[in-house]
């Protein structure tokens, strides 16, 4: 009885309609190009004021065509609301990440969604360690 409460409030918070600064997804989609900028951060807005480079001009020609999966090595590129539901394969260096774009990502940079460092676990010590760097305490 208490996990079927615990479910019906989780279903209930996901249910909630998605707004950014105050507008909905199809308020942003159907905004002017003009408009959509003044309410993203002061970075994006100073981006694309300046307008799009050579690289990010092919990707949204890519886009506009209907491909399934665009891929790009241009990780400065803004997600706007006209990519929301899209597959992007985001270069990282090494490989394409196919990312689904949500709308909470509005804003953000692609760069930000394939990170480009991995963490490397540490193992234990190797042949040749020194007896006090040996010591692992027992759990």
């Amino acid at each position: 009885m208490m996990a079927e409460r615990e479910r019906k409030k989780i279903v209930t918070r996901r249910k909630k309609e998605f707004t950014y600064r105050g507008h909905t997804l199809e308020q942003m989609q159907a905004m002017p190009k003009d408009e959509l900028i003044k309410i993203l951060p002061a970075r994006a807005r100073r981006s694309l004021k300046r307008g799009h480079s050579e690289e990010s001009q092919t990707f949204w020609k890519q886009v506009r065509k209907g491909k399934e999966i665009v891929e790009t090595h241009g990780r400065d590129i803004i997600v706007l609301p006209e990519l929301v539901g899209r597959k992007i394969g985001i270069h990282n260096g090494k490989e394409f990440r196919v990312v689904e774009i949500i709308p909470e990502m509005i804003g953000h940079y692609l760069g930000e969604f394939a990170l480009t460092r991995r963490f490397g676990t540490h193992s234990g010590p190797g042949v040749g360690a020194t007896r006090s760097s040996k010591y692992l305490p027992l759990r």
